[in-house]
């Protein structure tokens, strides 16, 4: 069973769908950065760049503290949405109408709202 859509014992719905999210923007990110690769100039900067591959492995290790059911995924969870609110506003700043990066930014929005949840234990 793939593991983004399967609810492990013992996690909460607003912890599985945290996971989903964390994996999702995962995915996205690590997509993005090769998308602006791709596309040169600002996109293909060191420093963008570098944050989106930031983004991917935080939200990664997220995902991964929540499904061993860590008891420290509320740390990695406020930092996932710290580095999530800041990849969402590069993205968004960048995008000029590209779909991949308007996806990149919503994604991150929505990553971050859910681990800012998490964070926070409601």
């Amino acid at each position: 069973m793939d593991k983004a859509t399967h609810s492990a014992p013992g996690h909460t719905r607003m912890m599985q769908e945290c996971i989903d999210a964390c994996q999702r923007c995962h995915a996205v990110c690590t997509e993005t950065a090769q998308h602006c690769l791709g596309m040169g100039a600002d996109h293909a900067a060191p420093r963008h760049i570098a944050l989106l591959l930031d983004c991917a492995e935080i939200c990664q290790t997220s995902a991964d503290f929540m499904l061993r059911g860590s008891e420290r995924h509320r740390l990695t969870c406020g930092a996932c949405a710290e580095v999530c609110r800041a990849c969402a506003a590069e993205c968004a700043r960048m995008s000029d109408g590209d779909a991949m990066m308007d996806t990149c930014a919503e994604t991150c929005r929505r990553c971050a709202d859910s681990c800012e949840q998490m964070a926070s234990g409601k």
